[in-house]
């Protein structure tokens, strides 16, 4: 069976940025279930694997449009240290949500200094080309359940 929409696919992935470090990847026993065409995956790996087999491996360069999307500096603020109520715990790295105009951005706390905070509210992946290899394990039908809910296994 082929990974088509509406179908649910397992896959085993490790994804590398350009330097070949390992950003993230499946356990052995923990493989990737998505239902194809849902919007679950980004765009580029998604369209990748559409029309791929159980058993196939496949190398996949996804490009920041159709991964994570380009990096807006626009999204890299500095902001009062007085903004923030718990300002001694900052630490670079930390993640949170902030309410902007549009709605919540998780935002990652990028520099601290005496006087200002340095966010950053592109994803981390922003402007990056993703590399996948990628082992599909399967592929079935999507359980009505999966088909409702828009994702693959139990409700959340």
């Amino acid at each position: 069976m082929e990974i088509a929409n509406g179908l649910v696919a397992t896959i085993h992935y490790t994804l590398t940025d350009d330097a070949g470090e390992v950003i993230d990847q499946s356990s052995p026993d923990n493989p990737l279930s998505y239902l194809h065409g849902a919007g679950n995956i980004v765009p580029g790996l998604e369209k990748a694997l559409t029309g791929k087999r159980s058993g196939e491996r496949v190398q996949i360069d996804v490009i920041p449009d159709e991964g994570y999307g380009p990096r807006h500096e626009q999204l890299q603020q500095e902001v009062p240290r007085s903004s923030f109520p718990d300002a001694d715990g900052l630490a670079v790295g930390m993640q949170f949500q902030a309410q902007t105009d549009q709605g919540p951005l998780l935002v990652t706390v990028v520099e601290v200094g005496p006087e200002l905070v340095t966010i950053d509210g592109n994803h981390p992946l922003a402007g990056q080309v993703l590399h996948f290899a990628v082992e599909v394990a399967g592929v079935r039908e999507a359980t009505a359940q999966e088909t409702d809910q828009g994702h693959a296994g139990a409700a959340l």
